[in-house]
């Protein structure tokens, strides 16, 4: 499997977590799922008593976010960057449960409130770490799936108007701009059914886990083929 692909779904994956985490701000009490950075600030603005600033559903984000980074890394092990058959069952695992998401949000009514609510952002977040835990250990410079501040900082600073040589200028502009356009659809979905947006979600990690795998697979049975046969 080329980085070039690696890259690819990575970048897919940077769009789903534009789509959760605006479904999980504007449809589920201001929660991020999958940018931490966000959720530590209105747990601050929160603790310090700002108006209509939640502080348990973000807390919880958190925790169970570095819960999921933390089951993804222990399944993951020492695999170094290359696509394993354990990075399969991160990300398949990932997909099962945003799918299981999309079902719970669509049989129960009100979803976002109470208990229900709560529950949906924690085992979201959960997931959301799993998954970023797996793209970590990719290690497709400048891609994480789930921030781009640092992504911006490096496009701006390596930029030629910096004096730069725009060094991965492209991947850069598609991470920013593939999590917005993620945003915006996932804004969209809310306007029809929360479950939508979650339902897209696990059909887009399902079909970079199979890519991946598939492409695994192809790779390994190249390299069988190229090793010289031992008697």
């Amino acid at each position: 499997m080329t980085r070039r692909l690696d890259l690819a779904m990575l970048l897919v994956l940077t769009f789903s977590t534009g789509m959760v985490d605006a479904i999980g701000y504007l449809g589920f009490d201001k929660v991020f799922t999958g940018n931490m950075t966000g959720n530590v600030v209105i747990l601050g603005m929160g603790l310090a008593g700002a108006e209509d600033t939640p502080v348990l559903r973000p807390a919880l984000a958190l925790v169970f976010f570095m819960v999921g980074a933390a089951l993804g890394g222990r399944v993951l092990g020492r695999i170094g960057e290359d696509w394993h058959v354990r990075t399969t069952i991160i990300y398949a695992g990932v997909a099962v449960g945003c799918a299981g998401l999309a079902v719970y949000v669509a049989l129960i009514p009100e979803p976002e409130v109470g208990l229900a609510g709560t529950i949906f952002t924690s085992v979201l977040s959960a997931l959301m770490g799993a998954q970023a835990a797996a793209a970590r250990r990719m290690k497709i410079a400048d891609v994480t799936t789930v921030v781009v501040t640092s992504t911006i900082v490096g496009l701006a600073s390596d930029s030629r108007l910096a004096g730069g040589d725009s060094v991965r200028w492209v991947r850069r502009a598609l991470a920013v701009l593939l999590i917005l356009i993620g945003a915006i659809a996932g804004a969209a979905t809310l306007l029809i059914n929360q479950w939508i947006g979650i339902a897209i979600v696990a059909a887009a990690i399902a079909v970079v886990t199979i890519i991946g795998h598939r492409g695994s697979r192809k790779r390994a049975l190249a390299e069988a083929a190229a090793s010289p046969v031992h008697a």
